[in-house]
């Protein structure tokens, strides 16, 4: 089972869901990044049901770091953090019974029915919160270097954000809590309610935008900066398709329309669109690295599906009791910021030396 991700910057989560810790390591981060326990806080308050439209499931998330810290700064050691559960309920959970959509089947074949199946174990997004706590140590990283990143919501229902443009909008989205740049506060919360109270759950689209980050970060081919950002957002089980720039969009157009044609200002190389994303073969070129992803609705809903019961060996009719989110839409966008956080940091040091970061 590997869990782990990068190559300088190496983060490795471990837990499940019901266990009685989940927790995460940074390895690879140089020692004098000051650590804001108080930001790692706020931070996680994003990760954490906070409104109607949240899962029950309410966790404090008290972090424990016990490595790689000292005296309010990295070590140089592997960064560890602790989260305790606190808040399971693990008899709402029947190993014979399948989820559909979730990783209950697959992960008995792969690992011979000895898989914690208790809330979805190691598959939970409950091990998103120490990528949060962790991430969140790499944005005040990058902010120190001018780098800024930020996740919204573009996309719920008929409901439509405007798009990133400028870095007020990520400073816009990182305030809020519900991470939109135009208020949609109540609409979404209405739209989440409605999904409560009929047992449903939705998807949608979000986007993240990072600026401020260097020219020429990333390789051709095989590790290209696409490839290295869609490997670690596709880790996360409810983002299932990615697009960079205009992505998609490229297939209604043409060359003369959608080439990012360049031009000097004060002395610097720009683009004067940014229909790639910021990205042109595999490297970064200086502009806002901008990308969509499609979030899946939450697959655990209380309306009644087809599954199958593997003790019995016969198909069933369930209905998924517990506490999950009709909208985990709103909750992946931290995630997703913490995230790419980690694996910018990691590009940086590949490219310019462990101690870029201080």
């Amino acid at each position: 089972m590997k869990n782990s991700i990068g190559t300088n910057v190496i983060l490795t989560l471990f837990g499940e869901s019901h266990g009685e810790y989940i927790g995460a390591t940074l390895d690879g981060l140089p020692a004098g990044i000051k650590v804001d326990e108080g930001f790692i806080s706020s931070q996680l308050s994003k990760r954490r049901p906070n409104s109607s439209i949240d899962t029950g499931r309410i966790e404090k998330d008290n972090y424990q770091i016990i490595s790689g810290v000292f005296n309010g700064y990295t070590s140089g050691s592997p960064l560890t953090i602790l989260i305790k559960n606190e808040n399971t309920k693990s008899s709402d959970y029947d190993k014979n019974l399948i989820r559909p959509s979730h990783a209950d089947y697959v992960s008995k074949v792969k690992y011979d029915g000895y898989s914690d199946y208790r809330g979805g174990g190691h598959f939970s997004g409950r091990l998103t919160a120490p990528i949060v706590a962790l991430g969140s140590i790499c944005l005040k990283a990058l902010g120190n270097k001018g780098i800024y990143i930020g996740t919204h919501i573009l996309e719920i229902e008929k409901y439509k954000d405007k798009e990133i443009e400028n870095i007020n909008d990520v400073h816009t989205i990182n305030n809020k809590t519900i991470p939109t740049i135009t208020d949609l506060d109540k609409e979404i919360t209405e739209l989440g309610n409605k999904l409560k109270q009929e047992g449903d759950s939705i998807g949608g689209v979000i986007q993240t935008g990072i600026f401020g980050f260097p020219i020429g970060i990333g390789e051709p081919w095989f590790s290209s900066l696409e490839g290295t950002i869609a490997n670690a957002v596709l880790s996360i089980g409810g983002v299932k398709g990615i697009e960079f720039g205009r992505g998609f969009d490229f297939k209604n157009g043409l060359g003369s329309s959608l080439n990012d044609e360049l031009r000097y200002e004060n002395g610097k190389v720009i683009s004067l669109t940014n229909n790639n994303g910021g990205i042109n073969g595999g490297i970064s070129n200086g502009m806002p690295i901008i990308f969509n992803m499609a979030v899946k609705p939450t697959p655990s809903i209380a309306k009644k599906q087809q599954s199958v019961n593997l003790e019995t060996k016969e198909n069933v009719e369930i209905e998924i009791k517990g506490r999950h989110d009709p909208a985990i839409i709103k909750r992946i966008c931290i995630v997703i910021t913490s995230l790419l956080a980690i694996v910018m940091c990691d590009e940086l040091s590949k490219e310019y030396g462990n101690k870029y970061l201080k």
